[in-house]
């Protein structure tokens, strides 16, 4: 047997003991290892639990063998995103052994099985040095920019570490040794920026992380209006001393070529208001967002060609109808309007074909427009995190593809490590997968990196009410409300939780506070239909499920793979929400896998 082999998207290195998962490596204990070889050197065979004993605990006379055997499966299965009740890797043969499912083979050689073999950098938040507080947007966007214009210039070989995580260490007192090992990467770039009325000077420094080398070092100076090719230049100096090589990104009509720093924008007064929105856009607060929207409609004025600016708009909408601040039919109509723009200036923008897939899945549910961009996106920007992250949700959840989904979601968080919002997602696809512990496993990751994430909260009461542990649901759950600041989401998610312990009065109370608000706004049909599908009262669920379906509510993407929905799929109305949502097996879009 080769040393290194190949399953699904899956490469085990057998002399190293090392697991990878398109190219990411995989925490596995050593017993679970040897489980995994054991397994793949007789692949589609019965291979006995005693010969798995012979060949594990040969020599420890007094171990508890079925218990830690169990163990080990049970870790490799958790490891492998499989399940012992619909098993994709590992098959239970009760009281003989277990069986490997896939064919195994030795690697291909594609950029998928390459992936770790990237040179890994990560481009820290750039410091202030105007002394003043409210240019802190600026040294943002400048750091922003450099980690775009690297990315775009040799994504075969060069990973870099996405805006997201970067952000995380502004302000940190940790060194770039510590830094350098918590994100993986072979090099770090730290500046300072200082900006006058007219003019930018960029600190740069290159840093090897193995021996804190500094390797490259150099003072940038330029007008403003220079300032979209200085990000360019620095990119490209930076490049040049960890030798790069060549790009290979491909264009929408799949031909390769060289990259260049595309600028945002050519009005600088335009430029300004863009990246005040996107500043504000990283605290997804509803008044932030109508704030940033005021910047970007500026900006647009100021340059209509301006394809990240209507990006960025689309983005918002895309936010304000998923969350059910506003109905969802009215926000995406609005912001398929602002993508298609965007994709009508610059059709080579990975993440706004992807942006644009999850707008179409709202036009009459429309699965083929979906696979559609989401394929082109994947083929401009195979690295990128956002897209990933996109494709897993809206490409692949809704068609009960969830471990295809955690696979993705794993890729985007190779690059983007401290991604609170790709994390959440990671875990709501455990949920659905039947992985509770490891759902609140990543949402205490979440926790741990801000304790005020309403969504880690969340994910964490999902996980303790399928366990039926509904104290410590009812708690998480109410921390998500409060920290939501009240959001009818949330509350539906409560009431829920609520019914389902038996606590009806309270249960009802919040439905009467729902029916109170949606008398002022906009309250999605989900909220609704959760408690009362808590309180058994399936006639008035579905109603409120068939209001959901037409309203587009973002809460019914998952129905073919909630848990809490299973009593009532034998139900004939089920199939109908299926069939109006095209999502009833046997239509086309699931047909064809």
């Amino acid at each position: 047997m080769s040393t290194i082999v190949r399953f699904d998207c899956y490469e085990v290195d057998l002399p190293a003991g090392e697991l990878y998962k398109s190219g990411t490596k995989i925490n596995l204990r050593d017993k679970s290892f040897q489980v995994l070889a054991a397994l793949l050197q007789h692949p589609g065979e019965v291979v006995t639990r005693e010969e798995l004993r012979q060949q594990l605990w040969r020599h420890e006379v007094f171990v508890d063998f079925d218990n830690n055997l169990n163990t080990a499966i049970a870790r490799l299965r958790e490891a492998l995103c499989d399940s012992a009740d619909h098993p994709r890797f590992i098959e239970t043969l009760p009281k003989r052994g277990y069986r490997f499912l896939k064919s195994v083979s030795e690697p291909l050689r594609t950029p998928e099985s390459t992936a770790t073999k990237r040179v890994r950098l990560v481009v820290l938040p750039f410091l202030n040095l105007s002394g003043d507080q409210a240019q802190e947007y600026f040294s943002d966007a400048v750091t922003d920019e450099i980690i775009t214009a690297l990315a775009e210039l040799a994504p075969q070989q060069l990973a870099v570490i996405a805006r997201t995580t970067a952000m995380h260490y502004k302000g940190s007192p940790k060194d770039v040794m510590r830094i350098g090992h918590e994100l993986r990467v072979d090099y770090v770039v730290e500046g300072s920026v200082y900006r006058t009325d007219d003019r930018v000077a960029v600190n740069v420094q290159l840093i090897q992380v193995s021996d804190q080398t500094h390797l490259f070092a150099k003072k940038f100076n330029a007008t403003l209006r220079e300032l979209f090719n200085l990000h360019g230049s620095i990119a490209e100096a930076i490049a040049a001393h960890i030798d790069v090589g060549a790009p290979t990104r491909l264009t929408s009509a799949g031909s390769a070529f060289v990259s260049t720093v595309r600028k945002p924008s050519v009005n600088l007064a335009a430029y300004n208001e863009y990246i005040r929105a996107r500043y504000l856009m990283g605290n997804l607060a509803p008044e932030n967002i109508t704030t940033a929207r005021g910047y970007l409609e500026r900006a647009i004025t100021h340059d209509p060609e301006f394809a990240l600016a209507y990006d960025a708009l689309a983005e918002t909408d895309w936010y304000l109808g998923y969350a059910g601040f506003v109905s969802p039919r009215q926000a995406f109509s609005n912001g398929i309007i602002h993508a298609l723009r965007a994709i009508e200036i610059d059709n080579e923008r990975a993440e706004t074909h992807a942006l644009l897939g999850q707008f179409h899945k709202l036009a009459e549910y429309n699965w083929s427009e979906v696979e559609r961009e989401m394929a082109l996106a994947l083929r401009l920007d195979p690295n990128s995190p956002v897209v990933r992250m996109r494709y897993a949700v809206s490409g692949l959840m809704p068609h009960g593809r969830v471990e295809e989904a955690a696979s993705e979601l794993e890729r985007s968080l190779d690059l983007d490590p401290l991604s609170s919002l790709a994390r959440f997602w990671l875990g709501i696809m455990c949920l659905l997968g039947r992985r509770y512990a490891r759902a609140l496993e990543e949402g205490q990751k979440i926790l741990d990196l801000d304790p005020n994430y309403s969504l880690a909260h969340y994910l964490i009461a999902c996980s303790h009410r399928y366990r039926k542990e509904f104290d410590k649901a009812i708690a998480s759950q109410r921390s998500a409300v409060a920290l939501s600041g009240g959001s009818a989401m949330m509350l539906g998610w409560l009431g829920l939780a609520l019914a389902e312990s038996g606590n009806v009065i309270e249960a009802r109370d919040l439905l009467r506070r729902l029916h109170g608000m949606a008398a002022k706004g906009y309250v999605a049909p989900c909220s609704f239909a959760w408690i009362h599908l808590g309180l058994r009262e399936i006639d008035a669920a579905f109603e409120w499920l068939n209001r959901a379906v037409d309203e587009c509510d973002q809460l019914m993407m998952p129905i073919k793979t909630y848990g809490f929905l299973d009593p009532i799929r034998s139900d004939p109305r089920f199939s109908v929400l299926l069939r109006k949502m095209n999502l009833e097996s046997g239509n086309r879009s699931d047909a064809q896998r």
